[in-house]
């Protein structure tokens, strides 16, 4: 089983990806990709159906979107717990993570990921100024004291133990840490801040941070 990644620095969705496969403690190689010239893109599109990143080869299928391969992985692996078991938690930590699948559009643009902005070490950015993104960042607290007060009591992910949504979130919190974006100046009373510093103290994104640098 393999797992083929971008760059480790500012590859958002393949972190979401790496870090989903961690928490179901299987086995998988990494290959590590680029996709910073046309050579890289051919090279990539050689591995991947869809030419992205990150894709997962098992069985002699490749599974290319990070959604499906949370779900092949959460049915493959049960005992991971990669969802709640909670019906309605369930329910709404999938509707949680699609919507960050698909969604906050003005945060991507605006606090974009890439070798002049990464997700990991200790350079950061000047917060962008922007009515769009203020609308993100108030979306993502309301949605994080929400379910955290909601489902929070038995850990400290989204929604108590560790999930896919977890695993979904992690890049905004190195976003919001790159940016340095003050959650307080749109509606935090601490509890959105607290989550994503969980986050990224969590020893799989430390791991990750470790394997950048190198």
């Amino acid at each position: 089983m393999e797992l083929i990644i971008g760059p480790r620095a500012y590859s958002t969705w393949s972190l979401r990806g790496w870090l989903v496969m961690r928490m179901t403690r299987a086995d998988f190689a990494v290959i590590d990709a680029r996709y910073d010239t046309a050579d890289h893109k051919a090279a990539l599109e050689a591995l991947s159906p869809s030419g992205f990143v990150p894709a997962l080869r098992v069985g002699g299928e490749v599974i290319w979107d990070t959604l499906a391969i949370a779900e092949w992985a959460a049915e493959t692996y049960p005992e991971a717990g990669l969802w709640p078991t909670d019906p309605m938690a369930r329910a709404l930590a999938r509707s949680v993570s699609a919507e960050m699948h698909s969604g906050f559009s003005a945060l991507r643009t605006l606090c974009g990921t890439g070798p002049d902005h990464p997700m990991v070490g200790l350079a950061r950015a000047a917060t962008p100024v922007d009515p769009a993104l203020d609308r993100d960042l108030a979306r993502l607290v309301t949605l994080f004291r929400q379910m955290r007060g909601r489902f929070g009591g038995d850990g400290p992910g989204l929604f108590g133990a560790r999930s896919v949504a977890d695993a979904f979130f992690t890049p905004v919190a190195a976003r919001v840490r790159h940016f340095q974006i003050d959650l307080g100046a749109h509606g935090d009373d601490g509890t959105a801040s607290a989550y994503l510093a969980a986050l990224l103290d969590h020893r799989d994104f430390r791991q990750w941070e470790i394997d950048a640098g190198r």
